[in-house]
């Protein structure tokens, strides 16, 4: 006989879900048995991809730059699903420029987006968690969190926050039955990623296949990373038997980063 789903009973919550690596995480989660808030800024993204899992999920709509509105998002989808449980930081953004031309304002928005919007999200469900005693925290970073890149400097500092983030927060709650861990994709085959490639190709001149091959030539795989495959190792992170696993910092890049 089968026993329950092994996340039955559990509300996740994942952060930029309407689409590509948040809606396959989403639709993992559910899968693997939990309640889902999907939770991004546009909202006809986020009901497509929630109505398509179902009863089991519902959206949210807010940005996570604005705090307030995000602890209201937050406290809405408590309401339906009850206390967070698992809480996927996958909301982000990248934008490139060479440093010395870079607006200043780039370099805030990476890190409002990529950082502070991750750690105020956290600081939105740890008091629950801690006081349930459990709690699964996975973020979203990047290999720009454990690996340099020319022209995202920016992103790549707010990415390395992620980590950083990651680790201090792990050791703060070891010993509260909550595990705090993070993802780092390679390219992966997104919309974002497929963007870039038009950019690469208006800017070059170069053919899709090429843009495609700048991209990928530093996969030893040589190839995009798969959003299933991401939304894989998120819901492992979050299954039972991972209770040791924390603090941890997973390329998933095919090789790019060991």
């Amino acid at each position: 006989m089968t026993g329950p789903p092994p996340l039955e009973g559990r509300h996740a919550l994942v952060t930029g879900a309407g689409r590509g690596i948040g809606a396959a995480i989403a639709a993992r989660l559910a899968a693997e048995g939990a309640r889902v808030t999907l939770l991004a800024r546009t909202r006809s993204q986020l009901d497509r991809a929630a109505s398509a899992l179902g009863n089991s999920a519902q959206s949210v709509c807010a940005d996570i730059t604005d705090a307030p509105a995000m602890r209201r998002a937050f406290e809405e989808a408590a309401r339906t699903f009850g206390p967070v449980d698992i809480l996927v930081n996958n909301a982000g953004q990248a934008q490139s420029a060479a440093t010395h031309r870079a607006p200043e304002e780039l370099w805030h928005t990476m890190l409002a987006v990529n950082l502070t919007g991750t750690y105020e999200c956290i600081r939105a469900v740890l008091p629950g968690m801690i006081e349930r005693r459990f709690g699964r925290i996975v973020n979203v970073a990047s290999t720009a969190g454990l690996h340099g890149y020319p022209y995202v400097a920016a992103y790549c500092a707010a990415k390395h926050g992620v980590v950083g983030l990651t680790r201090a927060l792990a050791l703060e709650v070891a010993q509260r039955n909550i595990t705090v861990n993070a993802v780092c994709p390679g390219y992966t085959e997104t919309e974002l990623v497929l963007d870039t490639i038009a950019n690469i190709q208006q800017t070059t001149g170069r053919s899709a296949e090429e843009a495609r091959a700048a991209l990928t030539k530093t996969n030893p795989q040589g190839r995009l990373v798969q959003p299933a495959e991401i939304a894989h190792a998120v819901a492992w992170l979050c299954l039972p038997g991972t209770e040791a696993i924390t603090g941890q910092s997973l390329a998933i890049a095919g090789g790019e980063v060991m």
